[in-house]
């Protein structure tokens, strides 16, 4: 049954994925490269978010972005304000090769639930819930 479960969900994201869009352009979003390390992530987050004039007050504690509290979410989220408010007047996706262009809406995710722990004294599995950024499934080079 879980297998079932899955295809369908796969199959139904794929739709989702594939479907066009309504007015008949496609979207892009900038969000950061998995592959940078925190530090070149929060150095091009900081210049973002100060001289970049990107708006970052909604990934501040107790604001409504601000979970998941990771480098990675955050900087994706401060280059994408960059991006969105300059990507017409010049501004990139660059950030010294920390930031991805993706047509992928990140806010678009999946839990999938996976076992994690098998405890046989107790004779149970405990699980935990896994979130997939589809951003990350499928990017490709900012603009330079």
């Amino acid at each position: 049954m879980p297998t079932i479960l899955l295809r369908l969900m796969l199959a139904l994201l794929f739709m989702l994925l594939i479907s066009p869009k309504s007015d008949g352009q496609d979207e892009q979003w900038c969000i950061a490269d998995e592959q940078t390390p925190d530090s070149e992530l929060l150095e091009a987050m900081d210049w973002a978010c100060g001289a970049g004039g990107a708006n970052c007050t909604n990934i501040h504690p107790n604001q409504p972005c601000f979970y998941p509290n990771t480098t990675k979410d955050h900087a994706s989220y401060a280059f994408n304000s960059y991006f969105q408010k300059y990507k017409n007047k010049g501004g990139s996706c660059y950030f010294k090769g920390a930031g991805l262009i993706t047509e992928l809406d990140p806010k678009v995710m999946v839990k999938l639930p996976f076992i994690t722990h098998e405890n046989k004294e107790q004779n149970k599995s405990e699980t935990s819930t896994h979130v997939i950024t589809l951003a990350s499934m499928s990017t490709h080079p900012g603009n330079d």
